[in-house]
C-alpha cells in the first residue's frame, strides 16, 4: 500500500508534537524518505502532470508547517540563504542537486550582502533528505530536471531573507 500525503501529514504533526525541534524534524525527516521512496507517492505529486516551480501540497493547521512540491525543468542555482527564523527539510525525489552549507564571515549591512564561505558539498540523492535548521546557510544548484518535497517550518512564500555572497566572489569584484 503506498505511503499518502495523509499520512506524511499526519506522521510529521505528530513528530512535531512530540518534539518541535531539532529530535522533531529529524523524525519529520525520516518520514519524508519514507515518502520519497515510495514510487506512487512519488508519482502522484510530483508525476509528468506537475509542472508548478511550487506547489503548496498541505499546510498544517496547529504547526503551521507545509508541504511542497519544487518541479524544475531545467538548470537552477540560488544564492546562499537561510530560512529565516524558521527552518526546512529539502527532500529530492527525481534528479540530483548539489547543496553547498556555508560559514557566515560577515553579517549583511544595510544593502550590502553577508560574506559567507563553503563549509560543505554534498549531492542530494533521490529518495534522500536533509534538515535545514534556522540560521543554516546554504545553497542549491541543480544542473538538469529535478523534483522534490520540501518541507517548511512555515509557508515561506514572501519571506524577507538576508542576503550573502561568497567572499571569493566579492573579492573578485572589488
Amino acid at each position: 500500500m503506498s505511503y499518502t500525503l495523509e499520512q506524511l501529514a499526519a506522521d510529521c504533526h505528530d513528530a512535531l508534537a512530540a518534539d518541535p525541534g531539532p529530535a522533531g524534524r529529524e523524525q519529520v525527516r525520516r518520514h519524508l524518505e519514507r515518502a520519497l521512496q515510495d514510487p506512487a507517492f512519488v508519482d502522484d505529486h510530483l508525476g509528468p502532470h506537475s509542472s508548478e516551480p511550487r506547489s503548496l501540497l498541505y499546510e498544517d493547521p496547529d504547526f503551521g508547517f507545509c508541504i511542497m512540491a519544487h518541479v524544475y525543468d531545467g538548470a537552477k542555482t540560488a544564492p546562499p540563504h537561510d530560512h529565516a527564523d524558521t527552518w526546512a527539510i529539502y527532500g529530492q525525489a527525481i534528479g540530483t542537486t548539489e547543496m553547498t552549507e556555508w560559514r557566515k564571515l560577515k553579517a549583511p549591512e544595510g544593502d550590502r550582502p553577508g560574506l559567507v564561505e563553503p563549509l560543505k558539498v554534498y549531492a542530494l540523492q533521490p529518495g534522500k533528505a536533509v534538515v535545514y535548521n534556522e540560521g543554516v546557510l546554504h545553497s542549491p544548484r541543480r544542473e538538469g530536471p529535478t523534483r522534490l518535497i520540501r518541507i517548511e517550518g512555515r509557508n515561506l512564500d514572501g519571506v524577507q531573507r538576508d542576503l550573502y555572497e561568497p567572499v571569493a566572489k566579492r573579492r573578485a569584484a572589488e
